[in-house]
């Protein structure tokens, strides 16, 4: 009988399991092939229940927070990113370990048997995770089958053959007897093996990563660029990258820029690689309650009148003064206009919309006809990012991102009020965005030593937001002082945007701690006891500690 240790298992389970990872990254690169070690991951995460990924999501941000690992939306998204390369790890890890028995027992001859089988009940579970969450389009679901069955199989008959290799037999008279040969095969098998799993790892995390664009040009031709048609928007045409404004107030420095740029936007969506959607195949259906169906493609979208607008969005689980918001030059055509060519039948409560990664929410009817409510295919005048929803994602005013679908592919009209996603796990129905303020910087570079200018003062900026209602009044107070109304740079980009505030503070020497809190534009201030994101939006006052 062999003798098979169970940490050898775990370490060839690891080993090939990282080769695993390298295969199926250059298949799905290059072949667009499912990159199943992140599927299983996002199958994970989509089948567990609320509260668990809640939890999940809350301690992540919490600790990304607290290391300060650079803006949050992209260290959340390696960081998911390094779990789900962890988790495919501890597959492997318990994949050997499990093969350990049977190759202990197995005749020679079987050996390659075990591996077969072994193979094929871990290639079931990964198929369990690919047909919930579909097969990538850009390949076919028969050609996806057979590659995974091919790389599963070959995973098993691999590592029961290392496993072999490093067996040791009992001999007859009770010793043991290992052979040289067999270990200089498994040390070569194991440098090989990490070798290119170095490669494969580095080349996962160097490429998905990086910013794609959407390849189609902004508007078709002869589509009209126009203001949203609301009186409080301050908008333009996709040509022009900022309105024309009268001179307003300079921003304090280092204040974050009023406009974000495409590749600082944030991103937070329940995948780990941005789906690559075709813009030849791609087609949006409007269908339910409707006179006229419709299924049009990205060009007949781009063939109609063509708004924009600027707008900041949050998303909700942005932390007190965290960096998960962001300003941007939104583009479509209304949704109001697309409903009204297709004509709601009576009794349309919500429209239903589903995204190509099985992303679903649901828009109610005021939503739905706010003419500032825009079916979006293109950002800060170029083509919408893959990243942010090419070819096809929703604007909807003064809700959080999560009622905001990106990879848009269906619209149905409904009689009920239809489930969203995080809705169904337990954050809030309505995602209103809550009142906030920050603190951005003190003197220029937020914590550090701040210098009085040439007048004596430190120069404490920062941005407020209130969703759609705007704002009307931002205080300072610096240390236990008085609050003192900072001023504002208006008018905003537009009534959808924050706004950017200053306020210049006498200097004194020492260590001091500034704090801001913001009215909406009702006049009605910001909730001020401190809340966590779930379910509904951090709430608190933010503050920025520095020394002059």
């Amino acid at each position: 009988m062999r003798r098979v240790r169970v940490p050898a298992g775990i370490l060839f389970g690891v080993l090939t399991s990282t080769t695993v990872i390298a295969l199926s990254y250059l298949g799905g690169q290059y072949f667009g092939l499912p990159f199943f070690p992140f599927d299983l991951f996002e199958f994970a995460t989509r089948v567990l229940p609320g509260p668990i990924v809640t939890f999940g999501i809350g301690a992540m941000v919490s600790v990304l927070t607290a290391l300060q690992v650079g803006p949050l939306s992209q260290a959340a998204k390696a960081a998911e990113q390094a779990m789900a390369l962890v988790q495919f790890l501890a597959i492997g890890a318990v994949f050997g370990a499990i093969l350990t028995v049977p190759v202990r027992h197995a005749a020679p001859r079987n050996v390659t048997s075990i591996g077969v089988i072994g193979g094929a009940v871990v290639l079931a579970l990964t198929l369990i995770a690919e047909l919930a969450l579909g097969f990538p389009a850009t390949a076919s679901t028969f050609i996806s089958i057979a590659y995974l069955t091919i790389i599963h199989v070959a995973w098993g008959v691999a590592l029961v053959w290392l496993l072999s290799q490093t067996s040791i037999t009992a001999n007859a008279d009770g010793g043991a007897n290992r052979s040289r040969r067999n270990l200089l095969i498994t040390t070569a098998s194991a440098l090989v093996t990490l070798a290119a799993a170095a490669i494969g790892i580095v080349d996962v995390l160097g490429r998905i990563n990086g910013h794609t664009e959407g390849t189609a040009a902004p508007a078709a031709p002869g589509a009209q660029a126009q203001p949203a048609a609301t009186p409080t928007s301050a908008t333009s045409a996709m040509t022009s990258p900022l309105p024309t404004l009268p001179a307003r107030l300079d921003p304090a420095p280092d204040t974050r820029p009023e406009l974000t740029a495409n590749k600082d936007f944030y991103r937070v969506d329940i995948n780990l690689i941005a789906p690559m959607v075709s813009a030849d195949t791609w087609r949006l259906e409007l269908t339910g309650l409707v006179e006229r169906p419709l299924k049009l493609t990205l060009e007949q979208v781009r063939m109609r009148p063509a708004f924009s607008q600027y707008i900041t969005q949050s998303c909700i689980s942005n932390p007190l003064g965290g960096d998960l918001i962001s300003t941007t030059q939104w583009t479509g055509i209304r949704l109001k206009d697309l409903l009204m060519e297709a004509g709601l039948k009576p009794g349309v409560v919500e429209l239903a919309i589903q995204a190509a990664d099985g992303f679903y929410e649901s828009v109610g009817i005021s939503d739905m006809m706010d003419e500032r409510t825009l079916l979006v295919y293109a950002m800060n005048g170029a083509a919408l990012p893959v990243e942010h929803g090419f070819p096809l994602r929703i604007y909807i005013p003064n809700r959080y991102g999560m009622k905001q679908p990106k990879w848009i592919t269906r619209l149905e009209a409904i009689d009920h009020e239809g489930p969203g996603y995080w809705v169904d796990r337990g954050w809030s129905a309505t995602a209103y965005p809550q009142t906030t303020s920050v603190v951005d910087t003190a003197g220029g570079k937020g914590v550090a030593h701040a210098a009085p200018g040439v007048d004596g003062t430190i120069s404490l900026g920062g941005i407020a937001w209130a969703g759609a209602r705007g704002i009307s009044k931002v205080e300072v107070q610096v240390d236990e002082g008085e609050w003192a109304e900072a001023r504002l740079r208006m008018p905003p980009l537009s009534a959808l945007t924050w706004v950017q505030w200053r306020y210049d503070w006498p200097a004194t020497a020492g260590v001091h701690t500034a704090r801001v809190r913001a009215y909406d534009g009702t006049g009605k201030l910001q909730v001020v006891e401190s809340h966590d994101v779930y379910p509904s939006g951090a709430t608190g006052i933010s503050s920025l500690g520095f020394q002059v």
